[in-house]
């Protein structure tokens, strides 16, 4: 730089434009004061100052409005356009500072301090020119869009500032910085500005190029794959296929339709369909979605069978399928008798509760079958998780709905026959309460909107006909219990068991193994022995595992030619099963001392129990053997008590408790042995002990005694008088409450037996005991 001129020049602001030196470009020019400036200086010698304003917005810029360096330009052309504006072609001569500034009313003209610059490159200068022009041409063959004619240009220029001036009118700088290196007077300076920016564009152009790459990559990726997938959908379109994903939602949308599913939950499913589309196959929640709605398609929202309301129909059909049971099967017909009557019935809810084979579960198949219903089972037993009955929430990895939805996907239909099996054997845990979550499916108020945490849309189960079964009815949570209406199905007496095994067992085993009537036969007598000396239940099923056995060796018989006939006596039973694995207690062959005969009620049935009392001197001790329970042992301590405290009515010496030991023993010691219902038994036995009066042989009783010698009722008097029955016992006392239970006990074993109803232990004394007081 040598030395600086002064001038006065009109000026011309610039909008989101800056002109360097040696520039050659053209202007459109609309604003008054602007045109006015241009025809100043076409008037005078062609020169205009152009610099540039701070903010494009500016309409009419004063001196603040404008930066103080800028160009001094030649006008070479001006060129009046159609529309009032003024084209006009400049060139860029050299750098100018504004020292005075004025503002005349057509134009604005300022005093300019021009900047004469040095032609020859110091050696500093030179290569920095040399670095310039290097990552100069490394910018151009990353940007692309600057030709190699420009390149070859700007190589051939010698002037170090003029170098700087026309690389950086080339690079894409905001005005900012195209202000900066106009402002930057010194060259070296300049160049090294120019240096630093080319280094940072040739950095953004290269992360620009790695970007564009990657996303070409990408897009490329995704159009193929978009033009395959729409080939695919071409294809199978044209071949009538309904493969894919498209055609897997269309399905879908047409089981919605098809569904009859309530508004609510129609739109529902609609709304997860619309997520399902939009999501891609691979997603994990794609899946959990799809499963969601093949769920809400296959469940019945309305699919409801027609009952077959013919009551005649189902007493035939249950009386085909169980012998007995008759509380049951008339409580099953009444349910018909009033749905007939109303046409619309909320389902009851029916507890079937007795001990292991008695055919609970096969007498809820039965009423499924005399309803015309569809049958549904869920066995409860081991169940110690909430959501096996109410299913787990969506969120949860293979989350999938409660057995009861599950259920009812397999019913069908809306209102099935629901076998819950095994209800008093659930248990809880940390998991939650599973008979909890029962509660709101057995309540019939509530079960209308029953919520599953998967479905998450209220279900009806109104309809629902709900049967449960139970071992332990006392093992059944309360308010559970409450839900339901328990039928006793306490066991089938010995003639009971026969017809069962005469008319359903046998002729089920003989099919079952290849036989025919004409083939075997199998005497009433045999059935009864092996009812008595080879099972002990209370139901049939080991009765039927001893007919397959005996089915069996007589098809070993036949197929070794051994006979064509076989038929089995009383006499040969023991070649076909044994010999008896079982005994049962028979009635004393005549009067004895100090025992007593008890009726007692245990998981198989009825049986007789003995109680022997052996007095001999002592301390006044107590004995009690026999593997007794707590009840038991106190029932003998009630029976002790009451003599004690009544010992002169029963004229036995006041003292004999001081003088003598007393051992009560209840044999089958081996055998455990509970309830109350031995007392008054106890008491006999003691009585006829220290009395020295005998016991009459063919006189059984049952009863729980008080303190104050009362009588209490006791529950299976039906097993205890069928037991007492099959031992040879003619006479029954019992409590007087009881004899509510008389109607029960069939009518073959009612004629054979006398009952005697009593209330307290002096009418027991008077009936047991014989010979004079």
């Amino acid at each position: 730089m040598s030395e600086n001129v002064r001038r006065s020049i009109p000026l011309l602001p610039l909008r989101g434009l800056l002109v360097y030196p040696t520039m050659v470009l053209h202007l459109d020019v609309g604003r008054k004061k602007s045109v006015q400036a241009l025809e100043k200086a076409m008037v005078d010698d062609h020169e205009i100052f152009l610099t540039t304003q701070r903010e494009i917005s500016t309409d009419e810029p004063d001196q603040s409005d404008i930066y103080t360096v800028g160009t001094l330009a030649k006008v070479n052309q001006m060129l009046k356009l159609p529309n009032g504006t003024i084209r006009v072609l400049v060139e860029g001569l050299q750098r100018g500072q504004i020292e005075d500034y004025t503002d005349k009313e057509e134009y604005a003209e300022v005093e300019v301090e021009l900047v004469e610059e040095r032609q020859e490159a110091t050696v500093e200068e030179q290569a920095l020119m040399r670095n310039v022009l290097e990552q100069f041409e490394q910018y151009i063959q990353l940007s692309k869009k600057i030709s190699q004619e420009t390149l070859a240009s700007v190589s051939d220029i010698i002037e170090p500032g003029r170098l700087a001036d026309i690389v950086a009118s080339h690079l894409p700088l905001k005005i900012v910085q195209k202000q900066q290196i106009l402002e930057t007077i010194s060259v070296k300076d300049r160049l090294g500005q120019i240096l630093k920016v080319l280094s940072n564009e040739k950095e953004v152009l290269g992360l620009e190029k790695k970007i564009g790459q990657r996303v070409k990559k990408s897009m490329e990726k995704t159009q193929k794959e978009y033009y395959l997938r729409e080939q695919m959908k071409a294809i199978q379109k044209e071949l009538g296929d309904r493969e894919g994903k498209e055609g897997e939602i269309e399905e879908l949308k047409e089981k919605i339709a098809k569904a009859n599913m309530p508004e609510s939950v129609e739109e529902k499913a609609y709304k997860e369909m619309s997520r399902y589309e939009k999501m891609p196959a691979s997603s994990a929640e794609s899946s959990v979605i799809r499963n969601y709605i093949e769920w809400l398609v296959q469940i019945p929202w309305n699919e409801e069978t027609e009952d077959l309301l013919d009551i005649h129909r189902s007493e035939k059909i249950l009386d085909e399928d169980h012998y007995g049971l008759e509380k049951v099967k008339e409580r099953v017909l009444e349910y018909l008798a009033v749905q007939q009557l109303t046409q619309e019935l909320k389902g009851p809810i029916l507890c079937l509760a007795g001990p292991p084979g008695v055919g609970k579960t096969s007498l809820a198949r039965s009423i499924a079958r005399s309803l015309d219903r569809n049958f549904v089972r869920m066995s409860l037993g081991g169940v110690r998780d909430e959501a096996e009955i109410r299913g787990h929430r969506r969120t949860y990895v293979g989350s999938m709905p409660g057995r009861i939805i599950q259920g009812m996907k397999k019913a069908g239909s809306i209102n099935p026959v629901f076998l819950l099996d095994e209800v008093d054997k659930m248990a809880n845990d940390f998991r939650g309460d599973p008979s909890a979550a029962l509660l709101e499916v057995l309540d019939p108020e509530q079960n209308n909107t029953f919520s599953d945490h998967f479905i998450e849309e209220p279900y009806d189960l109104s309809k629902v006909m709900f049967v449960t079964t139970a071992n332990n009815i006392g093992a059944i949570p309360a308010p559970l219990k409450d839900r339901m209406e328990v039928i006793h199905i306490p066991g089938y007496t010995e003639v009971e068991k026969l017809e069962i095994a005469k008319g359903y067992l046998l002729p089920k085993q003989v099919k079952e193994h290849g036989l025919s009537k004409g083939k075997i036969q199998v005497r009433d007598d045999a059935l009864l022995k092996v009812i008595r000396y080879y099972t002990r239940e209370a139901g049939v099923r080991n009765l039927e595992r001893q007919m397959a056995t005996i089915c069996r060796k007589a098809a070993k018989m036949i197929v070794s030619n051994e006979k064509k006939k076989v038929v089995v006596t009383e006499n040969t039973i023991e070649s076909m099963l044994g010999k008896p694995k079982f005994r049962y207690g028979k009635a004393e062959s005549e009067d004895q001392i100090g025992a007593a005969t008890g009726l007692a009620y245990t998981a198989a049935g009825g049986d007789t129990l003995t109680i022997e009392v052996s007095v001999s001197p002592g301390k006044g001790k107590l004995t009690l053997t026999g593997k007794l329970g707590d009840v038991m042992k106190e029932s003998a301590q009630a029976a002790f008590s009451y003599i004690r405290s009544k010992s002169k009515e029963l004229s036995i010496d006041p003292g004999f408790n001081e003088k003598n030991d007393i051992h009560i023993h209840v044999p089958e010691g081996a055998v455990p042995k509970d309830g109350p219902s031995a007392g008054i038994t106890m008491a006999t036995a003691l009585i006829s002990a220290l009395t020295n009066r005998p016991v009459k042989r063919e006189v059984g009783m049952t009863g729980e005694i008080t303190l104050r010698g009362r009588v209490l009722p006791i529950g299976g008097l039906k097993e205890k008088s069928m037991s007492a029955h099959r031992a040879g016992l003619t006479h029954i006392i019992m409590p007087k409450d009881n004899e509510k239970d008389l109607e029960d006990i069939p009518k073959s074993v009612r004629e054979d037996l006398t009952f005697i109803p009593v209330s307290h232990l002096d009418d027991v004394l008077k009936h047991a005991l014989a010979g004079e007081k």
